[in-house]
């Protein structure tokens, strides 16, 4: 008989913002359920830049609150600065951002984590994935634990076979200070058969707050009235750990210069980067500093923004300055700057070499096709960023939940529905071949999926799941209920010979100007000004979703041939590859073209 104490419905390796998403997810929908991380007081660690949101970053992390998750309540717990994102431009590429105290942002995590019932965290590196033919087993520990679980789910962050790069010394660490996952990285790559890649990034130096000349500088300071993160109503058990109510700090910016730029070209061949000894892929949307000065040589003036690590620590992080250069550069980099002429540096810069999996091994519900109980979220995926880390996290461990639990088919987001179906299904249906970042750029129908309507696209599902609350539920109910039947009045209601909608409809009219409108609260009234004057934008974007959804109804079975005759090898190659589960999906596999996609649908008739 197995020990109740080594035996799990779910098992989730590692503690970062996918783990910590995952195992709350699948514990809170009824499965008993394991944290396996290599340090517990790292769990939730904000490795890089303590700040959460950003563009389409901040989408998420509202996504991920509307669907019962952890982020925006515990971001809103710590957060020392909030802004909206393009506030001035329109409502489909404002976001919100939240510069976090980065203590009590992972205090705060770790502590909903250990009270959370049917959630148990553990201390152990997980060194092999056992499994059984086409099912996950459990895992094994360094100690030579071997823990049984019904679901695993791989959450590792950029631990596996990691290598830290500080000029050109290296040594194996996930982070600075923790161990880098070696042995299961081998397990992945032997025991498995995964395919496996190489990617980078990276960190800049921090600095101590009262060395830099914040006089000198551009202040930045939080918006005068943050909304905030979550829809809901913060856990009062878990209150903040700086008191009552965190201190909001304001940020600086400065500039490079010349002489940085030119401290960098005098040390190229000292950068690991540019000498050869770093093999994996950065991302070209948060490049290091000395990749900024190769690429943009006419380019002298690069923004760096200091922002503080939390309200009870002097340290600053040096946003936009990241690098790999020797430490002695680093000294001459940081001190060139503007205002920083006499900063003294805490820690150093360095950049990060892990392994991930290439992820179009996996299927929309983040399961591995070979192994339906395995599953895979973060940086494992080849993803960037703690919002999409916990995005995938979030939908990772639900589905393990309900797979074990037999509660239902797998929760899949359409692109149409939310970013991180939006992420997701980019991440299975093409090439990565840098680290994936979120952008609104890559949503289609990013009008649809703005940051102030996450809860009402996604909370009735979440409510569904049994994960937001009744009573917050029926509150967004009865919030519908007054947008619906106010838009009745304002498109049947005139003034002066025209409708109060149209008269809406005018940029330069808001809702209070409106002569008879009804008082209603002031979440209707935004929905309403927005939904009045996209109008037109928004029927064509549902317009969109609706073909969409017409393709994502043509189901391809498992054992679909692609065996066609007039279907180009390069696109048999490709589908064979990814084994979409529709034509939808197939229709954004890069190198199909839509005469294939007809192709495949004629194919697809004749076989019904």
């Amino acid at each position: 008989m197995t020990d109740p104490y080594m035996a799990y419905d779910v098992i989730v390796v590692g503690g970062g913002h996918a783990g910590c998403e995952a195992a709350l997810v699948a514990a809170r929908l009824g499965a008993r359920t394991l944290l396996l991380t290599m340090n517990n007081d790292h769990i939730a660690q904000m490795s890089c830049n303590p700040a959460v949101g950003g563009i389409a970053k901040g989408q998420v992390v509202r996504e991920i609150d509307a669907l019962g998750g952890e982020m925006g309540l515990n971001t809103d717990a710590s957060t020392i600065q909030f802004r909206t994102l393009n506030r001035s431009k329109g409502p489909a590429v404002r976001s919100p951002r939240s510069q976090c105290d980065k203590v009590i942002y992972q205090r705060r995590m770790k502590h909903a984590i250990e009270r959370q019932e049917q959630l148990f965290v553990h201390q152990a590196k997980v060194v092999r994935i056992t499994v059984d033919g086409d099912a996950a087993t459990g895992v094994v520990t360094e100690f030579g634990d071997e823990y049984q679980a019904r679901a695993v789910v791989l959450a590792t962050g950029t631990f596996l076979n990691a290598c830290l790069h500080f000029g050109l010394k290296s040594m194996p660490g996930g982070r600075a200070g923790d161990a880098a996952a070696i042995a299961l990285a081998a397990s992945l790559r032997t025991d498995l058969g995964l395919e496996i890649g190489r990617l980078k990034t990276g960190t800049p130096a921090r600095v101590l707050g009262r060395t830099i000349d914040v006089a000198s500088l551009e202040r930045q300071d939080p918006d005068p009235d943050p909304v905030g993160f979550s829809f809901r109503r913060a856990d009062d058990s878990l209150p903040h750990l700086g008191g009552e109510t965190v201190p909001q700090l304001p940020c600086y910016l400065t500039m490079s210069t010349e002489e940085t730029a030119d401290v960098v070209r005098a040390n190229l061949n000292r950068s690991p980067l540019y000498g050869g000894k770093i093999d994996g892929i950065g991302t070209r949307y948060c490049p290091s500093f000395e990749d900024k000065i190769v690429r943009f040589p006419d380019r002298i003036n690069h923004h760096i923004y200091l922002e503080p690590e939390g309200a009870f620590t002097d340290e600053y992080y040096l946003n936009g300055i990241s690098t790999s250069l020797p430490v002695d550069v680093q000294w001459a980099m940081v001190r060139s700057l503007p205002g920083l002429e006499q900063a003294h540096i805490s820690r150093y810069a360095y950049a990060i070499e892990y392994d991930f999996c290439f992820p179009h091994q996996l299927r929309h519900s983040l399961a591995l096709k070979r192994w339906s109980n395995l599953f895979l979220a973060g940086q494992i995926n080849g993803t960037s960023g703690y919002e999409e880390a916990a995005g995938q996290g979030l939908l990772a461990g639900i589905n393990a939940s309900r797979q074990v639990l037999g509660t239902g088919d797998p929760i899949v987001l359409g692109r149409n529905e939310a970013y991180i179906g939006v992420m997701i299904d980019d991440l299975v249906t093409k090439d990565i071949v840098e680290p994936y970042r979120l952008f609104t750029s890559r949503a289609e129908y990013r009008l649809l999926l703005r940051q102030d309507n996450a809860d009402r696209r996604l909370m009735p599902l979440g409510h569904e799941l049994g994960l937001i609350p009744t009573e917050t539920h029926r509150q967004l109910a009865e919030r519908e209920t007054v947008i619906a039947e106010t838009k009745g009045i304002l498109q049947s209601q005139r003034h002066e010979g025209t409708l109060l909608w149209d008269q809406l409809r005018r940029p330069e009219v808001g809702y209070a100007d409106l002569v008879g409108a009804p008082v209603i609260e002031p979440r209707a009234v935004e929905q309403l000004e927005i939904e009045a004057r996209y109008e037109g934008y928004v029927e064509r974007q549902l317009a969109q979703a609706q073909a969409l959804e017409k393709l994502e109804s043509w189901r391809i079975p498992p054992s679909f041939s692609y065996d066609i005759v007039g279907l180009r090898t390069e696109a048999r190659l490709k589908l064979e590859k990814v084994l979409p589960a529709n034509l939808g999906q197939a229709s954004r596999i890069d190198g199909v073209t839509p005469a294939e996609i007809g192709l495949l649908q004629v194919h697809l008739k004749r076989q019904q």
